[in-house]
């Protein structure tokens, strides 16, 4: 039996809109998936961040989990770039606190933040191909000296917090200074080269598809691999087209000039079908 709970948020024109969705897969009577495909969001999202179907913020989580019935395992499977701090932790936390089994899955890439929502699994599975990054989180601010030295300890103390998360699944003997030294560095590592720091399992190569992210260009070692995926281009003619078609009843002269405000609005959700706003 699967279920499908869609995911919705008012757009700029505020208009309820279905952003993506989740798929409730029961594979057995209690047991579900719960899958990570995109970037992870804050819950305090502005309207004019770029959200994506495949994104999850931590209400779509506990949305999710609301739905179960009678579940006591649920299958956790990640191909994420990272995202927002604040929103991975609280997904992490409301993932712990919940009352099953669950068993990660790192299909492609758990990169940042996505590595730290890895740590809530009772199991963790990372084939030998698929990767894991961690590293310092980062922020962008703006002020006097003052404001800056006040973000900075917000940071140094999000990173106590993912060091701490990242402590307790990391095997005996290994401490918690190497373990900071890796985050400092930025490190990527495939699952065979994290069992060495992690109680994790190697399972046999993914065949997950490559990942996408907004969060790329702001890693220090990105492998070259996800450096060479290509870009999402916009087609100009196939945008006109699409735009014609959407307005071809204005063409005619028995009907009325359509407003300026419909023709952008319905140009911004072209847009938006496009993935480009």
């Amino acid at each position: 039996m699967a279920k499908i709970l869609e995911l919705q948020k008012k757009d700029k024109y505020n208009k309820e809109r279905t952003v993506g969705s989740i798929e409730i897969k029961n594979q057995t009577e209690t047991t579900a998936d719960l899958c990570f495909f995109g970037d992870i969001n804050s819950e305090s999202l502005g309207e004019w961040q770029k959200y994506y179907p495949e994104d999850k913020a931590p209400k779509d989580v506990q949305d999710f989990l609301d739905q179960l019935e009678g579940v006591s395992k649920i299958n956790v499977h990640i191909n994420s770039g990272g995202g927002s701090v604040f929103g991975g932790i609280a997904i992490y936390n409301i993932l712990k606190r919940y009352d099953a089994e669950i068993t990660v899955y790192v299909e492609g890439l758990a990169a940042s933040i996505a590595s730290v929502i890895a740590m809530a699994g009772d199991k963790i599975i990372i084939p030998e191909n698929a990767q894991m990054m961690i590293h310092k989180p980062s922020s962008v601010t703006w002020g006097n000296a003052d404001d800056m030295r006040k973000e900075a300890d917000i940071l140094d103390g999000c990173q106590k917090v993912i060091l701490n998360t990242y402590m307790q699944h990391t095997k005996e003997g290994v401490t918690a200074e190497e373990i900071d030294s890796l985050i400092n560095a930025e490190t990527w590592k495939n699952g065979k080269e994290w069992q060495e720091f992690f109680d994790i399992e190697v399972s046999e190569k993914s065949q997950a598809t490559a990942c996408k992210s907004e969060y790329f260009d702001k890693y220090n070692h990105l492998p070259d691999k996800l450096k060479e995926q290509p870009q999402q281009q916009i087609n100009i003619d196939d945008l006109a087209e699409r735009v014609a078609e959407k307005l071809k009843d204005a063409t005619q002269p028995e009907t009325p000039k359509v407003p300026e405000n419909d023709v952008k609005q319905k140009t911004a959700e072209i847009l938006e079908d496009l993935e480009l706003i």
